[in-house]
């Protein structure tokens, strides 16, 4: 039996954290699904079909990511596709707070679900797809912060606004 991990997130967009999590997690499950959340409470920069096709780009054809969207809760979309384990990104302490209380209510609802918290490489604690979009809204350099589709396409929708 195969154990497949979700990682969950808006992605808007992927950041080269999120991809050093992505392969890095890849160490200790066999197939891992990028879970994009749809949020109606949320105003995306980005549609859904952009940003898989930012996370494809940025992680490649490597036949162990799937990239899927869903709507509602984790633990149903993990009941789903039979995933056991959530991979969520700390970057800071003050993320700890909010992730444990996920954490512990996707075990209340689904308790085979176990959550493995992980920490980025030390360069890309500090980066966030809120501080990246940012960045590109007063046109900064986000070349270092993003794959270059992403980068690119950063450009282009700061450009007409």
């Amino acid at each position: 039996m195969s154990r497949i991990a979700l990682y969950a997130g808006s992605f808007d967009p992927i950041t080269r954290g999120h991809e050093d999590l992505i392969r890095r997690s890849l160490g200790f499950v066999d197939r891992l699904i990028v879970a994009l959340a749809i949020n109606v409470a949320k105003q995306p920069l980005f549609t859904i079909e952009e940003r898989k096709h930012f996370i494809r780009a940025a992680v490649g054809d490597d036949p162990r990511i799937e990239i899927r969207e869903f709507e509602g809760l984790l633990v149903d979309f993990a009941r789903t596709v039979g995933a056991t384990v959530a991979i969520r990104g700390l970057r800071a302490v003050s993320d700890f707070e909010y992730e444990y209380q996920m954490a512990l209510m996707n075990r209340h609802l689904h308790p085979v679900l176990e959550t493995l918290f992980m920490v980025p490489s030390i360069d890309l604690t500090f980066v966030s797809s809120s501080l990246v979009r940012e960045v590109a809204r007063f046109g900064g350099a986000t070349s270092d912060l993003v794959h270059p589709t992403v980068e690119a396409a950063l450009r282009a929708r700061f450009a007409r606004k």
